[in-house]
């Protein structure tokens, strides 16, 4: 007989409430029961990248759900990810890998030629997992979006998949945002829906028991769980770009500043500078100065390096950085910020946007040319200055070369990568995740005189375990697991 491995989808009643989170606790809930877990996301929109240890792209989100389920991240968990390259279009990657561009119209059209390669990905994760938890994207109720949906219903549908919807009450309203979510579904829908959670409580939850039985009584879900506010949460790599709008202020004197570039990608990379006591992480947001009392200028990765360059001297920026380097202050470029660095950018066949050539900030004696092969793959090496050990990953397009690259900044078994200026006080590479390396983000900050302690690893382990806990006091977990094994059988559910 086919076996019909349990699954369990949570959507959410909007965005950024707290699906990609409780996924993560309840996937490291679940495997210290003894259960393989797997995390999927059928369809994402993130410029927020992991590299899966297949060699291709998925969302950040769900390489930190495959580390809370102790699984290596896989291209599957993630098969549809949209990577926003301007207002109107995003660069589309399917199952790991590169599809080109697409408008906003065409997306909404190819939907229904992608659920094909998400029910591959599902059924090859299922056939080893003992439940799959499933995130969705956005909300259900955008009922505007439902016709070829692969992100939430529709997937659900067809892959014969329960649902939990959660909502966030931070954000207020959420009564109606889940009686509203209840009314704007068809029937067939509100009854694969078997339940909601509450999630982001502030205070005593059981000043809500009347809020809950009005959501009952307004939609005939139960309640699952009220979930509080979790301050650990923060120590966990963020998704989307609205969360650097939160990010938490510190006391210390020693000022780190980045730019926040409108296609700003990868910016996980700064978590472990932004968790360090000892660093004041400012994200300089569009309109605003760059401080003249900045220790280091980081220019982060982008989504279109020649497209953010003149968003960089629109605001000023360029201005900026030129006076913070004339004081004798340092700047580091990470990937696409390795690119503005340098003294051309050059896109002859349109690869990152209309074919151009632009100048550079001129700080670094390199030059990129924007190429089609995309370079995505997990590297270990070391820093070529101190020689400590380092990690990450690259995802980029574009090769660098130049006076510079004979001062490479890392020696990748081998294969040297970045530049340092004669001064060395600029410096770049295409590496990310640099800095969740603590003995190399020790030594780079030493030479600030800043002092570290922080074991970033570590301490991510250590959230998600603490969510774990969280979830396991405030959320009938023992319902979920009955839930995801009332999945039905049918033959797009056959893993």
């Amino acid at each position: 007989m086919t076996r019909i491995t349990p699954a369990l989808m949570i959507q959410g009643t909007c965005s950024n409430a707290g699906k990609s989170t409780l996924v993560a606790g309840l996937a490291r809930a679940l495997v210290r029961r003894g259960l393989k877990v797997v995390p999927f996301k059928p369809q994402n929109m993130s410029n927020n990248a992991a590299v899966a240890v297949d060699g291709g792209e998925i969302g950040r989100a769900q390489a930190t759900q495959a580390r809370a389920a102790r699984l290596p991240p896989s291209v599957h968990m993630n098969p549809v990810l949209l990577k926003p390259q301007s207002d109107v279009g995003a660069q589309l990657i399917v199952q790991g890998q590169r599809h080109g561009m697409l408008g906003a119209d065409n997306f909404l059209g190819k939907k229904p030629a992608l659920l094909p390669f998400v029910l591959d990905s599902f059924a090859r994760l299922a056939r080893d997992a003992d439940i799959v938890l499933v995130e969705g994207a956005g909300s259900p109720a955008e009922i505007n979006l439902r016709q070829g949906d692969i992100a939430n219903m529709g997937f659900a549908e067809a892959a014969d998949v329960p649902v939990v919807i959660a909502g966030d009450i931070d954000r207020g309203g959420v009564i109606a945002s889940l009686a509203g979510t209840h009314l704007v579904l068809s029937e067939q829908e509100r009854a694969r829906v078997h339940g909601f959670l509450i999630n982001k409580f502030r205070g005593d939850a059981a000043l809500f028991k009347d809020g809950l039985n009005a959501i009952t009584e307004l939609t005939g879900w139960p309640s699952l769980g009220v979930v509080p506010w979790l301050p650990d949460v923060a120590a966990l790599p963020a998704e989307d770009a609205v969360d650097l709008e939160c990010a938490a202020p510190s006391a210390a004197t020693k000022l780190i500043a980045v730019p926040l570039l409108s296609r700003i990608a990868n910016f996980d990379d700064l978590d472990p500078l932004a968790q360090e006591p000892g660093v004041r992480l400012l994200f300089v947001r569009p309109g605003e100065v760059i401080p003249a009392e900045a220790d280091l200028v980081i220019l982060p990765g982008t989504k279109s390096t020649i497209a953010d360059l003149a968003f960089l001297r629109a605001q000023g920026w360029d201005v900026d950085i030129r006076a913070h380097h004339r004081r004798g202050g340092h700047l580091l470029g990470i990937c696409g910020g390795y690119q503005l660095l340098g003294r051309t950018i050059a896109d002859p066949d349109g690869i990152d946007g209309p074919a151009s050539t632009a100048p550079g900030l001129g700080l670094l004696a390199i030059d990129t040319v924007m190429t089609g092969d995309k370079s995505t793959v997990q590297v270990r090496g070391s820093h070529v200055g101190s020689g400590l050990p380092i990690e990450g990953y690259e995802i980029h397009i574009g090769r660098s070369d130049g006076p510079d690259c004979a001062r490479p900044l890392l020696d990748l078994h081998g294969r040297f990568d970045g530049a340092i200026s004669a001064d060395g006080r600029v410096q770049g590479c295409y590496v990310h995740g640099l800095f969740s390396s603590d003995g190399f983000r020790r030594a780079f900050l030493a030479q600030f005189g800043i002092a570290s302690s922080l074991a970033y690893e570590a301490r991510v382990d250590a959230a998600l375990d603490a969510l774990a806990d969280h979830l396991e006091q405030h959320v009938d977990i023992a319902r979920l697991l009955q839930i995801a094994h009332s999945r039905h059988s049918s033959g797009q559910a056959a893993a």
